[in-house]
């Protein structure tokens, strides 16, 4: 089914400020909440639906992406949604109040790292891998913080909710409870491992798939892969890329433009030359009479939409080398063809074979 307009989701106007956006979007997701619609998928569809709107629209970035190419857009710069309930949770813990609704737990924190592509990879997609240096669970405690043979305790601040409540007036606001940060328990017998802190530093090699079609700048998520979180689910990693420039191409959004030098003669005579693809060099008939400057324009010969079927344009412009040096044959050549056209003053030549300059009149 076709997604619905980030807006209209949230019902706001386009030109809505952060305020109103983050005020539309507490508004929609505590209607459809899933802990006042128990059971019910439609409102669970209708809550994700719009935590994804305001990922988008809250986001600077994502939102001139979306308002310039629609649906597609915010994939460009890595977001692809949420990976469930939880994500959400913890993405929008200052719109839910405290740890985020649901038990207080935080996702750990994201990672970014940097990728160094060739110029083919990027066009044509591959598999990379990737090493980083990242937090895990404990191995020693299984991540809950605890000396092995001890558990952790329910906080005595809380009272395991994980959330005080605070009264301002006549309103009670819940927030995340600054003991146990959230988790509801607190560990009293401490980890030899990680001093309770539940993770352990550890390099990790992940295998990335990369479509066809990511350009310098682009960046792709990779779910669970960031830091880990004591008792909730790790972040992400970030992975940005960065492509080496191909000499034969231009690359302007998905199409490219190749330059193609050809010689005089080809361009009065015709022929067919050699011009450079991203699936290797290809023959083009230039056609007799060819002006410097030509563009001739392949349809769906460039860079694959990342987001969507199809492929950009190559436009390859033809441009004509006219010789620096010309030996005595070639003159003869051309000052025969130059008395064709009705030309009687052309210059002489030196004996190194250059043209002179033209003799001031007297």
């Amino acid at each position: 089914m076709d997604k619905r307009d980030y807006y209209e989701v949230l019902g706001v106007e386009r030109g809505a400020g952060d305020a109103a956006i983050k005020s539309a979007y507490r508004r929609c997701a505590m209607q459809h909440h899933p802990d006042r619609n128990p059971g019910d998928q439609q409102s669970e569809e209708r809550f994700k639906e719009a935590a994804e709107a305001y990922g988008v629209l809250s986001d600077a970035e994502k939102r001139a992406l979306y308002d310039q190419f629609g649906h597609a857009g915010p994939r460009r710069s890595g977001f692809e949604g949420f990976s469930g309930m939880e994500d959400i949770f913890s993405h929008f813990a200052d719109v839910f109040g405290g740890g985020g609704g649901r038990g207080g737990q935080r996702r750990g924190g994201d990672l970014q790292t940097r990728l160094q592509l060739t110029f083919q990879e990027a066009v044509k997609g591959c598999q990379k891998e990737i090493t980083f240096d990242r937090h895990v669970p404990c191995s020693r405690c299984s991540g809950s913080g605890a000396r092995p043979g001890s558990q952790p305790v329910a906080c005595p601040t809380c009272g395991g909710r994980g959330q005080v409540m605070q009264s301002m007036g006549f309103v009670r606001i819940a927030s995340t409870c600054p003991a146990c940060r959230g988790q509801g328990r607190v560990v009293k017998d401490k980890c030899d491992g990680c001093g309770g802190g539940g993770v352990e530093r550890k390099r990790e090699t992940v295998t990335i798939d990369i479509p066809a079609g990511v350009d310098e700048g682009n960046t792709m998520r990779v779910p669970g892969r960031g830091q880990a979180s004591a008792g909730g689910p790790a972040g992400h990693l970030y992975v940005e890329f960065s492509v080496t420039a191909d000499p034969r191409f231009e690359r302007e959004g998905d199409d490219l433009i190749a330059t193609v030098p050809i010689s005089y003669a080809q361009a009065v005579l015709g022929a067919t030359v050699a011009i450079p693809t991203i699936d290797g060099d290809e023959s083009l008939d230039v056609e007799p009479g060819t002006q410097p400057g030509t563009v001739r324009t392949l349809r769906g010969r460039g860079v694959p939409h990342v987001e969507a079927r199809g492929r950009g344009d190559l436009h390859v412009r033809l441009q004509v080398v006219v010789p620096k040096r010309l030996d005595d044959e070639q003159r003869k050549l051309i000052e025969q063809l130059a008395a064709l056209d009705g030309a009687s003053d052309l210059p002489e030549a030196d004996s190194g074979g250059f043209f002179r300059r033209r003799k001031k009149k007297k």
